[in-house]
């Protein structure tokens, strides 16, 4: 799963390097909000959840693995 988030994230945001430990996407300004809405429904595309629209924060966009964990925590479909 980690890969596939990693290759979602690069496809919309290719000048970064979302496989590095450590950083914070949305602090460092790599992910914003427009960012979050594509990433949102490429994630339920591709993992085949619902993502209740009260987990969309910034602070469950700010790590491969806080995703990870937010991907774990929705609905199937």
């Amino acid at each position: 799963m980690k890969e596939q988030i990693i290759k979602i994230l690069g496809e919309i945001r290719p000048e970064f390097d979302f496989a590095q430990d450590g950083v914070d996407f949305i602090e460092e300004g790599m992910l914003d909000s427009f960012d979050v809405v594509t990433i949102v429904s490429d994630l339920e595309d591709a993992f085949g959840v619902v993502i209740d629209g009260m987990a969309i924060l910034p602070e469950n966009f700010s790590s491969v693995e806080k995703i990870e964990e937010l991907v774990n925590n929705s609905k199937k479909r």
